[in-house]
C-alpha cells in the first residue's frame, strides 16, 4: 500500500483526491500549505506528493526541492489553476513527475498517481540526464530570467505542448514540430532554445522554402572566396552561424534532394564543407525542424530521404490547430488586444460578447495568425470604441492545410460549371473543355511548388515526366527543366 501526500489550500480538491487515493486502496495525508506538507512528510515519508503551485506562504515550486531533500527522489505531481509555459518548464526543472492544470478530470489524476507509484526512486524526465545540475545551470542563465516566448492558452491541447517543450528542452535531441500554418511552430522552436543549455548561443531560423534553389547550398554551408562567380569574399553559412546554439529549419520538407545527403552528414558528424573548400569546419548546434506537410508521406513518395527523416525526428511535438482549442480564443484575443494597445499607446478596446462568440465559432483555417490579423483589422475599424462583429474581416477560406475541404469546394465548383455547360446546345467536348480549364493551372502550381523539378512534380501528379512535359507544351507553358 502506497502513501500519498496531498498539499492544496482548496478543501474540495483535497477531499476529492483523498477519496480517489483511498478508493485505490492506498492511504493519504492532507496539508493546506507547503510548510504543513513538509512537517507531514517528516513524520511519514510519502511515496507520491500531489502539490499545488499557489499556496499560502511558500509556493509549491519552491517547495519541491525541500521535499526532495527530505524524502529523496519522491514522485511529485504538480497541479495549478494557472497553466502557462513558464510554470510547466519550472515544474519539470524542479523535478516534477507530472503537471496537471485545474480543473482536471479525476480519471486524469488517477492515471498520473498510478504511474507515479510505479516509478519509485526515478527522477523526472527533465532530470533524467542532468539531475539538479540542469536546474542550476538554467537558474544562472540570462535566458532564464528573460520573458518566455508568448505561447498562450490554458486548454489541455496546448498544455500538452507546454509539457513536451519542458521535457525536451534540457536535452540536445533533434525536435520536429508539426502543425498547420499559423499555429506557432517557430514560437515552439524559440521556447525550446530559450529553455535549453544553449540559450546563450544563437537562434538561427531558416525558412527552407524561401531559399533560392541555385544558392541554397551556399546559404546553408557557406563558401570560400572565388568558389563561384560573384563570390568575392568568403562567407559563413547558416549552419556555421548556428554554432553553440539552435538551428530552426522551417518547412524542412522543402530541402532540395541534393542537399539532403549533405545535411545528413552534418547532423551525423558535425562537419560542414563550404562550397569550394577543401577542408571541413566543425559546428555544434541543435536542430529543431518544422513543417505543415506530412513528412512521412514525402518519404514514401521518395521526395525525402528516410535516413534524414529519422535523424530529424528524435522527438516530435504536434501543435493543435486553433479549431482544436477554441477555449483559448478569448485568452488569445485579450493578449493580442493588449499587445496592439501597448504598441499604439491607447487603451485596450472592449471586445463585445457577441464578437467573442463570433470569434469562437469561426473555423480559423489560418489558426492563431489569422486570429491576430482579424483582431488588428477590427481594432483599426473600431477606432477606440467597442469591437463589434461587423468590424471583423471575412473568414479566410480553407487553404493548403484543409485538403478535404478544398477538394469538396473544388468538386462543387466543377459541378456548378458542368450544370451551366449542359444548358448549351453542344455538349460533345465538355470533358475536353473542362480539362483545358483545370489542367493548366494545376500543372503550373505543382511545378512551381517543386521549383521547376519535373520529376518531382510528375510523381505528385501521378504522371510520367515525359507526359508532364508534353502537356505543358500542349498548353503553351514552360518546358525547360
Amino acid at each position: 500500500m502506497a502513501h500519498v501526500l496531498i498539499v492544496d489550500d482548496e478543501q474540495s480538491i483535497c477531499w476529492g483526491l483523498r477519496k480517489l487515493v483511498e478508493g485505490l486502496g492506498h492511504s493519504a495525508t492532507v496539508a493546506s500549505s507547503a510548510e504543513q506538507g513538509l512537517e507531514a512528510a517528516g513524520n511519514r515519508p510519502p511515496d507520491v506528493i500531489v502539490l499545488d503551485v499557489r499556496l499560502p506562504g511558500m509556493d509549491g515550486l519552491s517547495a519541491i526541492q525541500q521535499f526532495r531533500e527530505l524524502c529523496g527522489n519522491v514522485s511529485v505531481i504538480v497541479i495549478t489553476a494557472y497553466g502557462d509555459l513558464a510554470t510547466a518548464v519550472e515544474a519539470v526543472r524542479n523535478g516534477a513527475f507530472e503537471y496537471l492544470v485545474k480543473p482536471f478530470d479525476l480519471g486524469v489524476a488517477q492515471r498520473a498517481i498510478q504511474r507515479a507509484m510505479q516509478m519509485p526512486g526515478q527522477s523526472s524526465a527533465g532530470e533524467e540526464k542532468n539531475g539538479t545540475e540542469t536546474a542550476t545551470i538554467k537558474r544562472s542563465s540570462p535566458a532564464f530570467r528573460s520573458p518566455p516566448p508568448r505561447l498562450i492558452g490554458s486548454s489541455p491541447a496546448i498544455q500538452e505542448v507546454f509539457k513536451r517543450i519542458a521535457v525536451v528542452a534540457p536535452s540536445d535531441a533533434c525536435v520536429h514540430v508539426r502543425g498547420e500554418s499559423g499555429t506557432g511552430k517557430e514560437l515552439v522552436a524559440r521556447a525550446i532554445h530559450q529553455y535549453s543549455r544553449r540559450s546563450d548561443g544563437p537562434f538561427v531560423p531558416v525558412n527552407v522554402a524561401s531559399l533560392s534553389p541555385s544558392l541554397a547550398e551556399s546559404e546553408l554551408f557557406g563558401h570560400v572566396r572565388g568558389a563561384f562567380t560573384g563570390a568575392e569574399q568568403a562567407r559563413k553559412g547558416l549552419l556555421e552561424q548556428a554554432h553553440g546554439g539552435t538551428l530552426f529549419f522551417d518547412e524542412v520538407a522543402d530541402i532540395p534532394p541534393a542537399l539532403q545527403v549533405k545535411l545528413l552528414r552534418v547532423l551525423e558528424y558535425g562537419e560542414i564543407l563550404p562550397v569550394g573548400a577543401n577542408h571541413a569546419v566543425r559546428s555544434d548546434f541543435r536542430v529543431v525542424s518544422a513543417t505543415h506537410q506530412n513528412l512521412h508521406k514525402r518519404v514514401v513518395q521518395g521526395d525525402f530521404r528516410e535516413d534524414l527523416y529519422f535523424r530529424l525526428i528524435t522527438f516530435e511535438i504536434e501543435i493543435p490547430s486553433l479549431r482544436e482549442r477554441t477555449s483559448d480564443v478569448a485568452e488569445l484575443s485579450r493578449y493580442f488586444l493588449d499587445m496592439f494597445s501597448a504598441a499604439s499607446g491607447s487603451p485596450r478596446p472592449h471586445l463585445a460578447g457577441e464578437t467573442l462568440k463570433t470569434l469562437e465559432g469561426r473555423a480559423w483555417h489560418g489558426n492563431v495568425r489569422e486570429l491576430r490579423n482579424a483582431l488588428e483589422h477590427a481594432m483599426i475599424l473600431a477606432r477606440g470604441g467597442p469591437i463589434l462583429p461587423e468590424h471583423l474581416p471575412m473568414p479566410t477560406p480553407p487553404g493548403s492545410d484543409s485538403g478535404q475541404t478544398r477538394e469538396a469546394m473544388l468538386a462543387t465548383m466543377i459541378r456548378d460549371w458542368a450544370e451551366h455547360q449542359l444548358q448549351e446546345p453542344s455538349m460533345g467536348d465538355l470533358h475536353d473543355r473542362l480539362l483545358q480549364i483545370v489542367e493548366p493551372p494545376l500543372l503550373e502550381t505543382v511545378l512551381e511548388r517543386h521549383r521547376g523539378q519535373f520529376l518531382a512534380a510528375a510523381r505528385e501528379l501521378g504522371l510520367h515526366r515525359v507526359t508532364l512535359k508534353r502537356k505543358m507544351s500542349q498548353y503553351g507553358q514552360r518546358t525547360e527543366s
